[in-house]
């Protein structure tokens, strides 16, 4: 263990018009090892690690304005861009209109 607590960034979306309304839900963009669902089995990848995921974990020890990366991946997620989901294990829009 490196730290005590491990803080996370989650990446979020959502169908409604007004993501403000306390209505709206919103659905998770899984990584593929980057922890999440308590109920999936730990992702083990012996001794690499995926990168994006990795770079999730130390984003969440800063600010987005450290890590200007995060605000082009969530753009290309919202845009439903290949490449940038091809990065995540799972994509909640999938068959629908993108968040």
């Amino acid at each position: 263990s490196i730290t005590k607590e491990r803080t996370e960034v989650i990446l979020q979306g959502t169908s409604s018009l007004d993501p403000n309304d306390p209505a709206a839900v919103w659905e998770e963009f899984d990584f593929k090892c980057k922890p999440g669902d308590l109920k999936r089995r730990p992702c083990l990848i012996s001794p690499y690690h995926y990168r994006l995921d990795w770079l999730m974990w130390f984003a969440a020890f800063q600010t987005y304005e450290q890590n200007e990366w995060i605000i082009h991946l969530a753009g290309k997620l919202l845009a439903q861009e290949e490449g940038a989901l091809s990065l995540m294990a799972t994509n909640p829009f999938a068959g629908r209109e993108p968040p």
